[in-house]
């Protein structure tokens, strides 16, 4: 499939009502097949793009936002004639999928999302730095591992790079209160990349969602649990 002059991957597994999956940030649809296999158990063709940048699917050729990436999957839709469907986001993945929820909510059955980085609250430490980093026009590699020591800014290259760091300055927390799909959200208790504290404040902002938490899992639960995954999905169904 060619969308916006970029090839892009995509995984089909089953049969029957829609339900699209967006990957998180360094991965792909590979890592979801397990998860794909079970839902289509249960009655659903499972689609599972490898969104641009990622897996086998083309870098984007300018700087994508949270929005570009959710227009991007709003082309995707189109092109394969989906009306409506089920959606599913994990972690930068999540992001993409509320933004969609909130520019095309009667597309959406329902919308889940697992373990979202939705929430990108900066600490005082991380602004401090943000700001001697412009102040003093530092951009060495020094100050690079410093500011990004806990993120994957360094595990990408090229214009993947300016990518993450548009990504990770979008917050949503003020988006929240304003989906009106209906909402499951998911977190690994041990999840130690989206806090789980994150995943309380979305339940308590987004109106009539549901929160389940997994306590033997992490921010994988798709690789660490998939079968109990897949069973919290399906009582939402």
């Amino acid at each position: 499939m060619i969308i916006n002059g970029l090839k892009i991957n995509y995984k089909t597994i089953g049969k029957g009502k829609t339900f699209l999956i967006l990957h998180g940030w360094g991965s792909d649809s590979s890592k979801w097949q397990k998860v794909g296999e079970l839902l289509s158990k249960r009655g659903f063709k499972v689609i599972i793009p490898d969104l641009p940048g990622f897996g086998n699917s083309q870098t984007p050729n300018f700087v994508f936002t949270v929005e570009d990436y959710s227009n991007f999957v709003k082309k995707f839709v189109d092109l394969l004639n989906i009306k409506k469907f089920y959606l599913l986001g994990h972690s930068f993945g999540g992001a993409v999928a509320l933004m969609y929820s909130l520019k095309f909510p009667e597309e959406i059955e329902k919308l889940f999302l697992v373990g979202a980085a939705c929430v990108r609250k900066k600490s005082f430490k991380v602004k401090l730095l943000n700001f001697l980093s412009k102040f003093f026009k530092l951009k060495s590699l020094f100050f690079r591992k410093i500011f990004y020591r806990k993120t994957d800014y360094l595990s990408v290259s090229g214009i993947m790079k300016e990518i993450y760091l548009k990504l990770i300055e979008k917050d949503l927390t003020d988006f929240f209160d304003k989906v009106s799909v209906s909402t499951t959200i998911i977190w690994g208790k041990k999840d130690k990349i989206t806090p789980l504290k994150n995943a309380y404040l979305m339940n308590s902002k987004i109106l009539n969602s549901k929160l389940e938490i997994i306590p033997e899992s992490d921010h994988s639960p798709h690789l660490k649990t998939p079968e109990k995954l897949v069973e919290i999905i399906s009582k939402y169904l």
